[in-house]
């Protein structure tokens, strides 16, 4: 009954919060941060099956790897959970600097730099938006009543769904993005994108099931952003740069 009261509760703010901005932002609003306009974007409620149901198998699972991550935050991978919570002020760039082999930063690679940074909320804000808004999903940690490995935005986070995971999309879309540009080392970038992915089920922000969800949503956008003049008019800056990057 606690759990089904605090899942209501929680579904009230969200719908609330969001209500107070039914349109969402978009490239019309803050083209710093966005490529796509709202109608431009792929719909995640059209695309994605919902989640799974308390006390199904699909949802048994996503107890089981909940518990499995919980196990892992006091492990060197647990710490690396922990910080990769912090994806703001260009936390996805650094997140990828060592696999992608340069460091991604305003300063450095600042073509790259710009086409990750454009990219974020297109990928985890647009992509996910309407499945987040659809089933506002309590997310494990409210489930639980049990702390995140990182409690920065634990409190913020609580009044937003769950599924899909917008970190996850972030770092898969990111990912993708990459291996264009450096495909020699997309192994090594690859499964930087998937680790960041597993980091919000150790953390406990997100079931597996949103994680997964998350991934072919990001895909989804970065086949999407390529049909955008602007993103592949950055994205070719991007290649250039990493060229001249590789020579020096």
């Amino acid at each position: 009954m606690k759990k089904a009261l605090l899942s209501l509760c929680i579904t009230l703010l969200s719908f609330n919060a969001f209500a107070a901005d039914p349109q969402g932002n978009d490239v019309t609003t803050k083209p710093d941060l966005y490529y796509l306009k709202n109608d431009q974007a792929i719909n995640s409620l059209d695309l994605l099956p919902p989640p799974p149901e308390v006390g199904s198998i699909l949802f048994m699972n996503d107890q089981a790897m909940y518990e499995k991550g919980r196990m892992l935050r006091n492990t060197e991978r647990g710490k690396q959970a922990a910080a990769d919570a912090d994806l703001a002020a260009g936390g996805v760039a650094n997140a990828f600097s060592e696999a992608f082999g340069h460091p991604i930063t305003q300063k450095d690679s600042p073509e790259i730099y710009k086409l990750l940074t454009n990219m974020i909320e297109d990928a985890g804000d647009l992509a996910t938006r309407g499945a987040k808004e659809k089933y506002m999903r309590i997310r494990p940690f409210a489930f639980y009543g049990v702390p995140t490995c990182n409690t920065k935005e634990q409190d913020k986070l609580s009044t937003n769904g769950s599924y899909p995971s917008g970190h996850t999309s972030i770092g898969w879309a990111t990912a993708l993005v990459l291996t264009e540009i450096n495909p020699t080392d997309q192994d090594k970038i690859l499964k930087r994108g998937f680790e960041l992915g597993q980091s919000r089920v150790i953390c406990g922000y997100h079931w597996q099931s949103d994680v997964d969800a998350a991934r072919i949503v990001g895909s989804a956008i970065v086949a999407t952003l390529h049909s955008n003049p602007q993103f592949q008019q950055q994205l070719q800056k991007a290649k250039d740069e990493f060229v001249n990057l590789e020579k020096e």
